[in-house]
């Protein structure tokens, strides 16, 4: 091989593999070699590597044996939110510290090995924010993850070890999920690129629930490309989830290398109409982060696009509307973690009462204790009105905001987060701060709208900028399409941390 194995991403690990140029025993070995090299990092929280080999050794049996497929044989993870039948899930929770389902995930299963699966070998679990709350992977309640562009900055959450596990070339792909940004956000914060597709394209079925209305799960992988085949795999309706979308399944790979009419192999994205909220661009914007966008939509307006400038009147409003909704749904959620049926339960107690008491209170950390509190109480009588059902006012209205700019431009792009990274420990003491981080992804969230980050340059102190770009619903392969596009003219999703 004349690149190293870790270098590779997606696509070109599937070709390898497909030429028999390499198996995915050696692939697998190469990268768990790496994976113990690195675990300083904090981005894993289970790995078997005697059942990654075992998986690995299935896979070029398959191949052997006449079976083909684009992810055969290549090693991903798993954040620690979907359930595994082969390996402890926790959801960064002493909760869950010593549980393990008896299902896999629906995305798991139709990555991994089984039946009907892309054949996708799993390297481990990764490291995330308790019940997914949080946006720097602090709120783990076995250790932060590190940023392995500058170990004392924070990675971003609640994905941050899917993230970091790629953009330190630990594995080409990993899974994450999206409630209010944390699979863009991480992505931005390490370099990677990251899709959360339309509410509802991919199945929930088997992911420990934080905000039902909320949550959707995507993937990390270092371009558009890597994302496009793994999209099209995780995707699809699944009968088990009341909230998946009974749509065909979609070859989002091909719907990305389609050419737009009227594009030139100079201009691939000629007649493409890119909205810039000026609510995406406020004053407090740093600097750095506002370069880095603006230079790259320079790039996409070399590439043929249109610029148009759009606006997002309750963009600010999304932080409150959003949490209200998700602390209301995580109270209703975590509710079922009680210590009576599984998860943890407290040594000593007097009564039933008791035993709920001092189980929650010894296997929840403080950030899912507040959410629910928070929750509880705008769930509460005299509150309800108030609160909780204001903000669903609000958020339709955020939605029909998104609605009316499309009918202006076909994309939306601004910067994923106002600002880059930052360091550890540096709002342990202010959550607030960490909450006003999401301004930028909320509205898309809370709106069910597809999003994605795509590595745009370097901001202070040589950290990742992410570009967000947002579409409407299900063109997931138009925004992979624009994604690609700027990928095929820059490389900055090709810059790798110094040290891996």
């Amino acid at each position: 091989m004349t690149r190293e194995l870790h270098d590779m991403g997606v696509a070109e690990l599937g070709t390898a593999l497909a030429a028999k140029a390499v198996s995915s025993t050696e692939v697998t070995k190469h990268l768990l070699a790496r994976v113990a090299a690195h675990e300083h990092l904090g981005a894993l929280l289970a790995s078997d590597p005697a059942l990654a080999l075992q998986q690995a050794q299935t896979a070029d049996t398959q191949r052997a044996a006449g079976r083909s497929g684009a992810l055969l044989g290549v090693p991903l993870a798993h954040k620690d939110i979907f359930v595994t039948s082969e390996w402890p899930t926790t959801a960064g929770s002493k909760m869950l510290a010593d549980y393990r389902s008896p299902f896999d995930a629906t995305v798991v299963a139709r990555l991994g090995l089984a039946e009907g699966g892309a054949g996708m070998v799993t390297l481990g679990k990764l490291n995330c924010d308790e019940f997914a709350m949080g946006s720097s992977n602090e709120n783990s309640a076995f250790r932060p993850v590190q940023n392995p562009w500058d170990v004392s900055r924070v990675p971003g959450g609640s994905s941050g070890g899917s993230a970091a596990a790629v953009a330190a070339r630990l594995m080409p792909a990993a899974t994450g999920t999206d409630t209010g940004g944390s699979i863009r956000q991480p992505a931005s914060f390490t370099g990677v690129t990251g899709i959360k597709p339309t509410y509802g394209v991919c199945s929930r079925y088997g992911m420990i629930a934080f905000a039902s209305s909320l949550d959707q799960a995507g993937p990390f992988a270092r371009s558009a490309e890597d994302c496009a085949l793994l999209l099209g795999a995780m995707s699809g309706f699944d009968a088990r989830d009341a909230t998946s979308a009974e749509r065909a399944p979609q070859d989002f790979h091909a719907a990305m290398l389609k050419p737009r009419e009227g594009a030139t192999a100079a201009q691939p994205l000629k007649g493409l109409r890119i909205g810039l909220p000026k609510e995406f661009f406020p004053a407090a914007l740093a600097a750095d982060v506002n370069g880095a966008v603006r230079a790259a939509l320079a790039e996409f307006e070399k590439l043929g696009a249109t610029l148009v400038d759009v606006s997002l009147p309750r963009t600010e409003l999304s932080i409150p509307v959003y949490y209200i909704i998700a602390p209301a749904e995580a109270s209703s959620n975590l509710s079922r973690f009680d210590g009576v049926r599984y998860g943890h339960r407290a040594e000593k107690y007097t009564d039933l009462l008791d035993m709920y008491k001092k189980s929650r209170s010894e296997g929840f950390g403080a950030e899912v204790k507040r959410r629910i509190m928070i929750g509880t109480y705008v769930l509460s009588h005299g509150y309800y009105d108030a609160y909780y059902l204001q903000a669903q006012k609000l958020r339709r209205m955020i939605a029909d905001d998104f609605q009316a700019c499309f009918t202006q431009c076909d994309l939306i792009a601004g910067p994923v987060a106002p600002t880059v990274a930052w360091k550890l420990g540096a709002n342990r003491s202010d959550p607030v701060a960490n909450y006003l981080a999401d301004i930028f992804t909320l509205p898309a969230s809370l709106a069910g709208l597809p999003g994605m980050s795509l590595p745009a340059g370097f901001g202070e102190g040589a950290m990742p900028v992410g570009l967000q770009l947002i579409g409407n619903y299900f063109q997931e392969g138009a925004l992979l399409q624009a994604a690609h596009a700027f990928q095929q003219a820059t490389d900055w999703h090709a810059r790798t941390p110094s040290g891996y």
